[in-house]
């Protein structure tokens, strides 16, 4: 069982920075293939950004790339996303999830652990 424990949510004006981090309990961490989703009040679960295990390739939904980035520290058993340029319309809870395959997905069914969120409130 992995545990993953994330941190870094807030509340912050529009157009501001948050980074998140992401702490995995797991010596294996390196062979996972890690990803962020979010969700807001009434909607469903949504992909932000995705990383394979290496760290080589990165993956992002329209609405935040260019302004968020994922990276990973595989010593550190830590993923991260960067948010800048922050928009209300980020305002969610965000989930740091993990795959056994190391190659990203964008689809939250491929993820077979999650943290628990931390909430990103974006103020207008």
């Amino acid at each position: 069982q992995v545990q993953l424990v994330e941190s870094g949510g807030g509340l912050v004006q529009a157009g501001g920075s948050l980074r998140l981090s992401c702490a995995a309990s797991t010596r294996t961490f390196s062979s996972y293939g890690m990803g962020w989703f979010r969700q807001a009040p009434g909607k469903e679960r949504e992909f932000v950004a995705a990383i394979t295990w290496s760290g080589g390739t990165t993956y992002y939904a329209d609405s935040v790339k260019g302004r968020f980035a994922i990276s990973r520290d595989n010593a550190k058993n830590t993923v991260y996303v960067q948010m800048n340029s922050l928009k209300p319309e980020d305002t969610a809870v965000y989930y740091c999830a993990a795959r056994k395959v190391g190659w990203h997905s964008t689809r939250p069914v491929e993820y077979d652990y999650w943290g628990q969120g931390t909430q990103v409130t974006v103020s207008s």
